[in-house]
């Protein structure tokens, strides 16, 4: 096949045809005929030439050109391609390094084979040309919902036209109890576009909690005008889902505008979903009142939030229990994502049998260290005192306020638990010294003897070793593994050290051998105490 007259305007419209059927640039197509031409021309005038083929945009003609570059003397490997400045001198008045010398060459016969390989190539740019516009389509089109057409299922899988290419419905993200057959019409969130070897993915999904949020907005104008913000989603596809919704207007009741009149907005929504329940729930920042409602129908007697520990605690009435957990536990499931929460759900029988195990763990502590009948240990107990500390350096008159206590049982009392302390610290230290505790640690400010000797039973027996300690690794804290939170125990969690103060211990230690210069410690500190009040003037401000 030569590059004749008699085709030369056939190359346009063939361009025209595949960039028409593509939906990509006509150009682009004339650029992959370019390079499948100089392909073919280098494999008959040699591969080590520079052959160049540049088709005119009007008439069709391909002209065929030999380009060979000037370089330095030590710069030339390819004497097909290249030459010197000192070569150069007959075909240029004063060439210098970059010049180029275009020679044209005659056309190429294309054999079968030529013709193939040409043709691979004019079909693989294409390819390429073609991905690169469906992605570019599509990548802004992430995180929102698009209609498209179920093609074919692929093991499970989903294939949806969505007008200019294809995108995925996996498996796993369907409604249990989809099914479809070619031709029905789908809505889907876009859940990922990715650019990939094979061309660009789009992924969809029907389960994503952001998905049904769209919806509400596509069927809520408050939403959409952002008079409503959906502050929080929860899903269990399929079956059940809540959603915690605010309003910035205080005239709008954002529960019932999202329900709508007789029902209808939420009912659009839950038809799309084939059938799926969804609670409208009033989002609060107080996150017991939000946990609350997050809960409903059950009733909530009590909630008590750890919120170092991320959990938070609920007692409801015996016969509630159940309604609380819902099906399979469902519904403390859904409120538990919806708060962010680990939620602990107790009856009040279980709780108060809690509360009985603790008062008579207290009451038998006091009756051992400080060596008093039942019915006194009772009476600390009963007005909340938890632990020897407590009772041996509270102020004397908090002491009298208890009923049958004169000023001389509690002096004694307060004795008595100041020299069983002393008792314990004396014993705890000599531990430590056993252990081999050195005095670089026991000395240290901020340890107590009992904390130095839980130190050195975990091999920390220098001011070196603890320095070298992680803040979690003595306050204790939680770790992310898999959705699960797990706990991680601190050397001297068991005394209520928490993570600052574990901060401030390791860094006033590192301070002190010298590893830390101070004045970057406070500048660190400001600059901490910079980005809080930063964050407070934020929060403030929304």
């Amino acid at each position: 096949m030569a590059i004749t007259s008699a085709n030369q305007l056939e190359l346009l419209q063939t361009a025209e045809a595949v960039a028409r059927e593509k939906m990509i640039d006509p150009d682009l197509v004339i650029q992959a005929m370019e390079d499948s031409l100089a392909r073919a021309a280098k494999s008959r005038y040699g591969a080590d030439m520079d052959i160049r083929v540049s088709i005119d945009r009007k008439t069709g003609v391909a002209d065929f050109t030999r380009v060979r570059t000037v370089v330095a003397d030590e710069e030339l490997e390819n004497y097909h391609a290249e030459l010197t400045v000192e070569q150069a001198a007959p075909y240029l008045d004063d060439p210098k390094i970059g010049d180029e010398i275009i020679d044209k060459v005659p056309p190429v016969e294309l054999g079968r084979i030529a013709a193939q390989s040409a043709k691979q190539v004019i079909l693989q740019r294409v390819r390429e040309a073609e991905r690169d516009r469906q992605y570019e389509e599509f990548k802004d089109r992430a995180q929102t919902i698009l209609n498209g057409v179920v093609k074919r299922e692929e093991y499970g899988n989903i294939i949806v036209d969505i007008g200019r290419g294809e995108a995925v419905l996996r498996r796993n993200e369907k409604i249990g109890r989809e099914s479809y057959r070619n031709g029905d019409r789908i809505r889907c969130y876009v859940k990922d576009v990715r650019r990939e070897a094979r061309g660009p993915q789009i992924f969809l999904s029907r389960t994503a909690p952001e998905f049904m949020a769209e919806l509400f907005k596509m069927e809520v104008p408050e939403i959409y005008d952002g008079i409503i913000e959906i502050k929080a989603v929860a899903r269990d596809p399929g079956s059940r889902a809540k959603i915690g919704v605010i309003s910035y207007d205080n005239s709008i009741d954002p529960v019932g505008a999202c329900v709508g009149m007789r029902g209808s907005r939420v009912q659009a929504v839950v038809n799309e979903l084939q059938g799926e329940k969804i609670d409208i729930i009033p989002w609060t920042e107080d996150q017991a009142t939000f946990l609350v409602n997050a809960l409903q129908p059950a009733e909530v007697s009590k909630v008590v939030i750890d919120e170092e520990a991320g959990k938070i605690e609920v007692v409801v009435p015996d016969e509630q229990l159940s309604l609380a957990i819902g099906r399979r536990g469902q519904n403390v499931r859904l409120a538990s994502q919806l708060t962010g929460l680990d939620i602990d759900i107790l009856t009040e029988s279980e709780e108060s049998a809690r509360r009985q195990a603790e008062f008579a763990e207290r009451t038998k502590l006091f009756m051992d260290e400080l060596d008093i009948d039942e019915m006194m240990a009772q009476l600390l107990v009963a007005e909340e005192f938890t632990a020897l500390e407590e009772v041996a350096y509270v102020d004397l008159d908090e002491l009298l306020t208890i009923d049958g206590f004169d000023e001389e049982t509690a002096t004694e009392l307060q004795t008595r638990a100041r020299e069983r302390l002393e008792a314990i610290a004396t014993a705890a230290l000599e531990n430590a010294r056993a252990l081999g505790a050195e005095d670089s640690l026991i000395s240290f400010d901020g340890l107590s003897p009992q904390m130095v000797e839980a130190l050195a039973k975990d091999g920390i027996k220098t001011l070196e070793d603890f320095a070298t300690c992680a803040d979690w690794e003595l306050a204790g804290g939680w770790t992310t593994v898999d959705g699960q939170r797990i706990k991680d125990d601190g050397l001297l969690e068991p005394f209520d050290v928490s993570l600052e103060e574990a901060q401030t211990l390791v860094m006033t230690a590192r301070v002190s051998l010298g590893w830390v210069d101070p004045s970057e410690l406070e500048t660190a500190e400001e600059d901490a105490d910079a980005d809080m009040a930063e964050e407070e003037t934020e929060d403030a401000a929304r």
